[in-house]
């Protein structure tokens, strides 16, 4: 077992020198291809406090004593550290500035903005000649040293500043006012037009945004709340970024489990008809695993999922969505067993890794000063704005973090187990095995005589029998144990294991091929 971890940790070190050495002259982006590949290892980070300085460690940057929020800059220095944990590909939560009327939390948070064309001054540092724009460019300048991969986030709303700047931009109800969407109550609805008539104004603002982030760099958008468009809004937007870079990708926030806009004034766009408008993903459904009981549910999700992306001409894929920065903390869910088995299934699964600033090291994103009083604001609200267990992204805070260095070390080996395997996933089938006990599940990927093999248990309090059917299987295959706590009976065409509470089992088989 210790034998193995080195030698993926080994191989994924070579893997970076080499990325390095080529990444260091010219980027080229492949993030499109990369992607449709299931070779994305994504890393969601709030620029705002990814590189925070608080010196004094009470959770909150307090800048009357000289500490310092995340920057472009002072995000640098741990690009190295994503780099040697495995990460490919971050998303960067939004870089427009926030809106500070009817504002939730002192800093306001990422996804008001006032503005689409213009970089928020929070992230600019003050301990430099270079404008913020060259700020933002050197950033993903040296992301792209380290072979890693620019997702920013584009915005689906405006803030209230926004509005009184420009009303015309926006959706009105009956009585002349501006729409809050869903409950986001510091936010108001872009009016986009409709499939027929598409709203030039909120167009041009996105093509604005389109061209402010391809002009620094950036390899793609994720486009948040997508469904809220058109689709014809969307198929001409990715077509101009298309035009400027064929490899730019756009990954649609985006569901199956979604089917409601968000307010009656809202248009609704399924995620089938962004993927047909040239989004190159979406998010899937991977998040409902928190509440799966039975392991024929994440089966069923996952066949699912599969069906949907074979229908389209061009490679369409998924994130493994199982946790976001709208999910509350796996630690809070099922604690480190649930994490740990968020970190095999994105491994082992035809998706692209997705995980959040914080999550490889266990953080529970509780914050003791959360929804107080401030003693100083920089928007009109004097709360700290948090919402309970996520990442916050409302106020001026301290990096994302926890202590659990056991997770940290299985994120790195699942991350070189994913690059290990990648001609496995990207190649092979994925393969439904049937379990006997409810709450178990299993599966297979085979590609040309190698087989990885996948047992889990989602009963995270109570140890579960259960027998795995798995077709050819002998005593005699040659089995590699990847990760077990406990030891798998090989039988012919079964597998037996007694799973612990939340365990998963992984098998790497080099003559078995299974169809």
């Amino acid at each position: 077992m210790g034998l193995i971890k080195k030698l993926f940790i080994l191989s994924a070190l070579v893997c970076f020198t080499v990325q390095n050495a080529y990444s260091a002259d010219v980027w080229v982006n492949d993030l499109r291809r990369m992607y449709a590949n299931h070779s994305a290892i994504i890393y969601e980070i709030n620029l705002r406090t990814f590189g925070a300085q608080d010196t004094n460690k009470d959770g909150i940057i307090e800048f009357d004593e000289a500490e310092e929020s995340g920057t472009f800059l002072n995000a640098i220095p741990r690009l190295g550290e994503l780099a040697q944990k495995g990460i490919n590909t971050i998303h960067v939560m939004p870089i427009t500035p926030v809106g500070k009327i009817k504002a939730l939390g002192t800093a306001g948070s990422l996804y008001s903005a006032s503005s689409f064309n213009s970089f928020n001054p929070q992230l600019g540092s003050k301990n430099t000649a270079l404008s913020i724009e060259d700020q933002a460019r050197k950033f993903i300048n040296e992301a792209h040293k380290k072979g890693i991969r620019v997702i920013i986030d584009l915005p689906s709303c405006g803030s209230y500043d926004l509005y009184m700047q420009r009303p015309e931009l926006f959706v009105k109800d009956k009585s002349g006012q501006p729409v809050v969407p869903s409950d986001w109550t510091d936010v108001r609805l872009l009016n986009a037009g409709t499939e027929e008539n598409i709203n030039k104004d909120v167009y041009n603002l996105y093509k604005e945004f389109v061209d402010m982030v391809i002009n620094i760099g950036a390899d793609g958008i994720r486009a948040d709340v997508a469904t809220n468009k058109p689709a014809r809004f969307w198929k001409d937007l990715i077509e101009y970024s298309r035009g400027k870079d064929p490899q730019f990708l756009w990954l649609a926030e985006a569901s199956e489990s979604w089917n409601e806009p968000v307010s009656d004034y809202a248009v609704f766009t399924p995620y089938n008809k962004l993927l047909e408008a040239g989004f190159d993903g979406y998010y899937g459904s991977f998040f409902n695993l928190k509440n799966y009981k039975n392991g024929r549910d994440l089966i069923n999700q996952i066949i699912t999922t599969n069906t949907n992306l074979s229908k389209y001409s061009e490679p369409k894929a998924v994130i493994g969505s199982f946790t976001t920065h709208d999910e509350i903390s796996p630690m809070l869910i099922n604690g480190t067993k649930y994490s740990e088995m968020i970190m095999w299934l994105n491994a082992t699964l035809p998706v692209n890794s997705y995980f959040v600033d914080g999550f490889d090291t266990g953080d529970n994103y509780i914050y003791l000063w959360a929804n107080k009083k401030a003693p100083v604001t920089y928007t009109d609200d004097d709360y700290y704005f948090v919402h309970r267990g996520k990442i916050d992204i409302f106020n001026f805070s301290r990096q994302p973090g926890g202590k659990n260095d056991f997770l940290l070390s299985t994120f790195v080996f699942t991350n070189g187990f994913k690059r290990q395997i990648a001609h496995i996933i990207n190649n092979g089938k994925f393969i439904p095995l049937k379990t006997s006990a409810p709450s178990s599940f299993a599966y297979a990927l085979s590609y040309k005589g190698e087989s990885v093999i996948v047992i889990g248990n989602l009963n995270f309090r109570t140890n579960v029998d259960t027998v795995v059917n798995v077709p050819k299987l002998s005593p005699s295959n040659i089995s590699i144990p990847v990760k077990i706590e406990s030891i798998p009976i090989i039988d012919k065409g079964q597998i037996k294991c007694t799973l612990m509470p939340g365990e998963v089992q992984v098998l790497l088989l080099n003559d078995l091929e299974l169809k």
